[in-house]
């Protein structure tokens, strides 16, 4: 990957900070996260590779800004889907908070994996692998062949194994 122009970042973020966090305050409700994504946003694109020279940089901006903003829901959901758990547990059995930052951590990891599949994929995969349905099972449900199925699954384990190990 070329070296990130820093420079230009620097440029990006005096010209277009405050666009993106009012941009982000309107999609949020909360100034305070607003800042932060801001933040994230420019710090992803330090850690990314910018392109040479951006025609529209709002709207590029606006990209990064929005997947964040989706993440951050994302994040969010899964978190009260975590909590609305371990609240029906018995008080006794209840995990560590440290134990509980470290299942949402884990939470978040699997979930940001799994939204680079494509919908039908990620669909197949979580039938097989939560509901432990069989691929003619999974094939009868969504209308798809078990060929499609395997072909499916094959994806989803190969774009697996890569976001874990990197390949």
């Amino acid at each position: 990957m070329p070296p990130v122009d820093r420079q230009a970042i620097g440029d990006l973020y005096l010209r277009h900070h405050s666009w993106v966090v009012n941009l982000l305050r309107n999609k949020l409700g909360d100034r305070e996260q607003a800042l932060d994504l801001a933040q994230d946003t420019f710090v992803r694109l330090l850690r990314s590779e910018l392109p040479a020279h951006l025609r529209e940089p709002r709207a590029y901006l606006a990209t990064v800004a929005g997947r964040l903003c989706l993440q951050h829901f994302r994040r969010q959901a899964l978190e009260r889907a975590y909590l609305d758990s371990l609240a029906r547990l018995d008080p006794l059995l209840q995990p560590s908070e440290e134990t509980r930052l470290l299942v949402l951590e884990a939470l978040d990891a699997v979930g940001q994996i799994l939204d680079g599949l494509g919908k039908r994929v990620r669909e197949v995969f979580l039938l097989s692998q939560l509901d432990g349905l069989a691929y003619a099972e999974i094939a009868e449900q969504l209308g798809l062949t078990v060929n499609m199925v395997q072909k499916d699954m094959l994806k989803a384990y190969r774009h697996c194994y890569a976001a874990v190990y990197g390949q």
